[in-house]
């Protein structure tokens, strides 16, 4: 049985999983600060609304999938935030990479107001995002797990179950993604010396795929730098935020990350050097230099 699904943030990995979930007939009511994001989602059947305060109490489920911690909490608790119009039945679901500390402290304050929360932090990029087959980390009680099950095989069919406890989820993601921006790093920088030592790009490439340098990232975002396309599908920014992140939950518990260290450092710099609204193949081009 479908119900009212509330998405605010429909940018690439929101508006995906809005459309998807309008293609398979479930009431999508949908907000953004941008008006480019929302127009082509409301001509599929999705309700707009100016503000989340408009669009809580319309929905069973929330689907937060702003940018970050501090968007997050604004799209909730700022002067319009959805948290104003949430009734006790509802449940509010965690999308973005943003820090466990941030997922904890809105998972308890929606739960002061009587609300759930599903910690749920994604992966797998936009298109996987529009067929439904991206991967979904989800730490929420079981009960909550069972409640809103459908709606979440309709989003992913990789669902991982962390545990019962918001802020594991985020922690899991920041793990990922954290080898994520090491694994591109590293396929930018051999793909780098490759260059310098006159082989083909491509072939290199191919013997990598199938040898045991091969990680998915550096296949998918390299095959994009060889073709010199960085049409943002994950914007250099996005590995940025999340690896400096990563290295920070390690700071506090005093875990040496040196790898994490280099690549982290490696994506500010891309940042820095004019590449943020890049796709992240661009860490390719900033070595090249």
């Amino acid at each position: 049985m479908t119900y009212p699904i509330g998405i605010i943030g429909v940018g690439n990995m929101g508006g995906a999983m809005a459309a998807n979930l309008l293609s398979k007939a479930w009431p999508v009511h949908i907000c953004d600060i941008d008006d480019s994001k929302t127009k082509p989602l409301a001509i599929l059947g999705a309700v707009t609304h100016e503000t989340p305060t408009e669009l809580a109490p319309h929905v069973s489920l929330l689907i937060i999938c702003v940018v970050d911690g501090q968007q997050t909490r604004e799209v909730l608790f700022g002067q319009y935030g959805a948290a104003q119009q949430l009734l006790q039945n509802q449940t509010v679901m965690l999308c973005p990479t943003i820090a466990p500390a941030d997922v904890e402290f809105c998972a308890n304050k929606l739960s002061e107001l009587g609300i759930e929360t599903i910690d749920a932090p994604m992966s797998g990029g936009p298109a996987r995002a529009r067929a439904g087959s991206m991967s979904l980390m989800l730490a929420c009680k079981d009960a909550v797990f069972q409640k809103h099950q459908d709606v979440v095989a309709v989003l992913s069919n990789k669902v991982f179950r962390i545990s019962e406890h918001a802020g594991d989820g985020a922690k899991t993601k920041l793990v990922n993604n954290l080898l994520a921006s090491i694994n591109l790093a590293g396929a930018a920088e051999v793909m780098g010396l490759a260059e310098k030592m006159g082989l083909d790009l491509s072939t290199t490439l191919n013997v990598i795929e199938h040898s045991s340098g091969q990680s998915w990232i550096g296949s998918d975002r390299m095959r994009r730098a060889i073709a010199n396309d960085y049409e943002p599908r994950a914007h250099t920014t996005l590995l940025a935020k999340d690896s400096k992140l990563a290295v920070q939950s390690a700071s506090h518990l005093s875990y040496p990350t040196p790898l994490g260290q280099v690549a982290m450092a490696t994506f500010a710099r891309a940042v820095d050097d004019g590449y943020a609204d890049l796709d992240d193949a661009s860490l390719f081009k900033l070595l090249q230099k």
